[in-house]
C-alpha cells in the first residue's frame, strides 16, 4: 500500500493579478510518510489452546489489530512469550501475511507432569512507537493451554538391557527378569510381555512377570551372533483402550564353551609316484572357538593298517603339520585318518580323512587318471576271485 499524499495546483499571476497579466500554474505534491503512532493490540485478552501431550507443532494463532500502514515496520508485529516458559517448550513467530503470532509447541508436553499451562505473551512492532506514545495493556494477552492424556507406551528400563552367559547354558536356564513401567501413572494399568523378534527362535518370555527364559542351546558361533552378542527385541503392552506399545532391546554377551572340535584343510593332496622329496601337504586347522579352546593343536596320525607304516605327520607349528611319505607308493587313492585336537578343557578331536592321490608324473605332467583306473581296476579283480570262487 502506497504512502497517502496530497496534490496541489498552484497559480501564479504577474502584472498584481490584472487581467491583462500572465498566469502560470503548477503541481505539488506531499507525501506523508507514516510513523509508529499506533502500538498493536490483541484482539482478546485470552486465547484457549488444546494439545495432545507427546506433539509438537502450531497449536494456536494469536491476533492483532494495528492501524498503521500495513506491510511496514510500524504495523510488522514481534511477538515474546515473557511468563510460563521455564522448560522452554513454547516458541512464538509472526506469520508475514496475516501478522498473527503463531504459537508452537517445540518440546512434547507431558500429561502427567502438567495438565495445563499459562503463557503471559507480549507483542510489540519492529519500529520504535514515536515518543509520548507507549504500550499498554492491550499489547499483554494470556494463553491458556491443556493438555490432553495420551495412552503411551510402556518403557523398559534399562533400554538396551544386557547379561552375560555362557553358551550351551541347559534349556529352560533363566537368561534375565526385565521391567517396564507405564508412563500413564494416573491410568492404573496392567503390562504384558511377548517376544518381538527372536532371530534364533532360542528365547521367551513369562507375559506377566518379564522372565526370559532359553527354548534352545545358545550357540556363539551361530549366524545370529555378531561379536559375541546376540540381540532379541521384546514388546511390553499395557491394558489401554487402544493398548499402547514399547519395544525394548536385550543384548546376551555369549561367553565361549568348547564345543567345536578343529577341522583340517585341505582334505586332498596329491603327489608323484617317483617322487624325490616325500613331503605330501601341510595341512593347517581351524577352529570356531576362541582362545584358549584352539590352538595349539595336536595333529596326530590315527593306527595305520598293514605291517610297514608309510606315512608321518610332523608338527610345523601351533596350527600347521607337515604330512611325508616314508617310501614312494603305487598308483593309487589312499585315505589317511588324521587326528586333531584343540587346548580346550576338555579338548575335543576331531577324527579326518585326508584322501592323497598318487600320480604318474611325466615331462613335468601329472596324471591322476590312472591311480583312479588302478585303484578301480584292483577291486573289480578282487571280485571277479570272489565272484570265481563262489561259483566253483
Amino acid at each position: 500500500m502506497e504512502n497517502p499524499k496530497y496534490e496541489l495546483i498552484i497559480e501564479a499571476k504577474d502584472m498584481a493579478g490584472l487581467d491583462v497579466g500572465l498566469t502560470g500554474t503548477a503541481t505539488a505534491t506531499i507525501v506523508i510518510d507514516d510513523k509508529n503512532d499506533h502500538p498493536p493490540e490483541f484482539t482478546k485478552k485470552e486465547f484457549q489452546a488444546t494439545v495432545k501431550e507427546g506433539v509438537t507443532g502450531v497449536i494456536v494463532n494469536l491476533s492483532v489489530e494495528d492501524r498503521d500502514d500495513p506491510a511496514t515496520g510500524a504495523w510488522r508485529a514481534v511477538y515474546t512469550i515473557i511468563n510460563g516458559n521455564p522448560g522452554q517448550s513454547f516458541e512464538i513467530h509472526t506469520n508475514p501475511k496475516t501478522n498473527e503470532g503463531m504459537l508452537s509447541v517445540v518440546k512434547p508436553l507431558d500429561y502427567e507432569i502438567s495438565a495445563f499451562h499459562t503463557l503471559l505473551i507480549k507483542v510489540e512492532n519492529e519500529d520504535p512507537l514515536v515518543p509520548d506514545i507507549a504500550y499498554g495493556p492491550s499489547s499483554t494477552a494470556t494463553v491458556q493451554i491443556t493438555v490432553l492424556d495420551v495412552n503411551e507406551g510402556p518403557v523398559f528400563h534399562p533400554d538396551p538391557m544386557t547379561v552375560t552367559k555362557q553358551e550351551n547354558i541347559p534349556v529352560g536356564s533363566v537368561v534375565l527378569t526385565v521391567s517396564a513401567t507405564d508412563p500413564d501413572t494416573l491410568q492404573h494399568q496392567t503390562i504384558r510381555y511377548s517376544v518381538y523378534k527372536d532371530p534364533a527362535g532360542w528365547l521367551e518370555i513369562n507375559p506377566t512377570n518379564g522372565t526370559i527364559f532359553t527354548t534352545a542351546v545358545l550357540d556363539r558361533e551361530s549366524l545370529y551372533v555378531h561379536n559375541n552378542v546376540y540381540t532379541a527385541l521384546f514388546q511390553a503392552i499395557d491394558s489401554g483402550n487402544p493398548p499402547a506399545t514399547g519395544t525394548g532391546t536385550l543384548q546376551i554377551t555369549l561367553e565361549d564353551v568348547n564345543d567345536n572340535a578343529p577341522a583340517i584343510y585341505p582334505t586332498l593332496a596329491k603327489v608323484c609316484d617317483d617322487a624325490k622329496d616325500l613331503r605330501v601337504v601341510v595341512l593347517g586347522a581351524s577352529d570356531k572357538d576362541l582362545h584358549p579352546n584352539t590352538d595349539p593343536f595336536k595333529f596326530e596320525l590315527s593306527k595305520q593298517s598293514g605291517p610297514d607304516k608309510v606315512w608321518k605327520i610332523t608338527k610345523i607349528n601351533n596350527t600347521h603339520a607337515q604330512v611325508s611319505l616314508l617310501q614312494n607308493l603305487k598308483k593309487a587313492n589312499y585315505n589317511i585318518p588324521i587326528l586333531v585336537t584343540d587346548s580346550g578343557k576338555p579338548p575335543l578331536t576331531n577324527n579326518t580323512e585326508l584322501k592323497v592321490q598318487v600320480c604318474s608324473c611325466k615331462k613335468s605332467k601329472m596324471d591322476c587318471s590312472a591311480a583312479d583306473a588302478l585303484h578301480i581296476s584292483m577291486i573289480l579283480i578282487l571280485l571277479f576271485s570272489l565272484f570265481s570262487l563262489f561259483c566253483l
